[in-house]
């Protein structure tokens, strides 16, 4: 069927209005009319081919939230009316040891994303959120929990996912001290939620004015990461550190301020590697860095419900779709508190 959309037509184009074919739903399958669209940091990277075997037109969006249009005939968790989100991924092997547990996002043959993915059956592109509306298999649809917000919950789907993963895998919780390199898109959600765990939260930040916004978020202390002294005063504090910082750093200082046994985990994706950290920072305090990537759909709705329970949402800012192409641009400024939303009504009048 028809579907609306927006796409970048090449790395070097504004995006801008396309049509593209979606699928009429399967037995399988759950049709939804796209409202909200978080902007994600991988849509601008994917929108001016900054990462390799970028396919154009590209689509991007992997924060969506909608409503259900129809539903195919083997459906049963979802009807027409629901309010639904689909995040990263849309389908996987749903066979592999990771797709059995739960961890779609680990399939040993590859998950395949909302957008800049291919079709298991078809082979054909996947296209993502800027778009009016999607066609998704049932087990990658998400349910909406009531008292969410649809458009702050939309960056949940990807934002928050990928910051609560690691907290709950590395058992952030009451009795726990977390910190939080950075407090962009990722950060601000890694703050509220470790903070809703129950944790004990400190950011570490460039930005000295960014101190009062980390607290109203939920951080209980803010480190100036430029200030050596600083940073040499929470040596050996922390349990669990989120490195969320898409940037080339020193990650000395922050494993110094591990304890023994401490955790840094990585989310940012810098384009460049990182300095080669001092190897007896880990080996004398049995000291680790780890790498997660967003979550599985269980431990998505997982978090989905703890949001809901705990009066979680990402802060936003709402824009058209014809804004999208600024947003970027100050995305790559870092003038955005926390993340933009599409509202994607704004379609139709494009």
């Amino acid at each position: 069927m028809q579907t609306h959309a927006y796409a970048a037509q090449s790395a070097t184009t504004p995006l801008a209005p396309f049509t593209l074919e979606r699928l009429a739903p399967g037995a399988h399958d759950v049709a939804i009319d796209i409202l909200f669209c978080g902007v994600c940091h991988s849509d601008l990277h994917t929108a001016r081919g900054e990462w390799a075997g970028v396919v154009f037109p590209a689509v991007p969006g992997h924060e969506i939230i909608g409503r259900v249009s129809a539903v195919g005939d083997h459906v049963t968790r979802f009807k027409a009316g629901d309010m639904v989100g689909i995040g990263c991924i849309v389908d996987s092997c749903r066979h592999c040891p990771p797709c059995g547990a739960g961890l779609e996002q680990y399939c040993q043959e590859g998950m395949t994303g909302t957008y800049g993915g291919r079709d298991r059956a078809t082979g054909e592109p996947t296209y993502g959120g800027y778009s009016e509306a999607i066609v998704v298999r049932e087990e990658y649809v998400l349910r909406v929990p009531d008292g969410l917000d649809p458009a702050a919950a939309a960056p949940l789907l990807c934002a928050g996912i990928t910051t609560y993963s690691p907290l709950r895998h590395w058992n952030a919780g009451p009795g726990k001290k977390v910190g939080v390199v950075g407090l962009g898109g990722l950060g601000h959600m890694a703050v509220k939620l470790a903070h809703a765990m129950g944790a004990e939260v400190t950011l570490f930040t460039t930005s000295p004015g960014k101190e009062a916004d980390a607290r109203r978020l939920g951080a209980s202390h803010v480190v100036l990461s430029t200030d050596p002294a600083a940073m040499a005063a929470v040596a050996d504090r922390f349990d669990l550190i989120l490195n969320t910082v898409s940037a080339p750093l020193d990650l000395d200082p922050y494993l110094k301020a591990l304890k023994r046994d401490g955790t840094m985990v990585m989310v940012g994706a810098p384009p460049e590697p990182h300095k080669s950290p001092a190897i007896f920072d880990l080996i004398f305090r049995r000291r680790a860095i780890a790498g997660s990537l967003i979550g599985g759909i269980a431990e998505t709705q997982e978090m989905l419900d703890f949001c809901a329970a705990h009066g979680v949402a990402s802060d936003i800012e709402i824009i058209p779709i014809q804004a999208v192409d600024e947003a970027y641009g100050r995305m790559s400024r870092n003038d955005v508190k926390y993340r933009f939303v599409i509202d994607m009504a704004s379609l139709k009048a494009a």
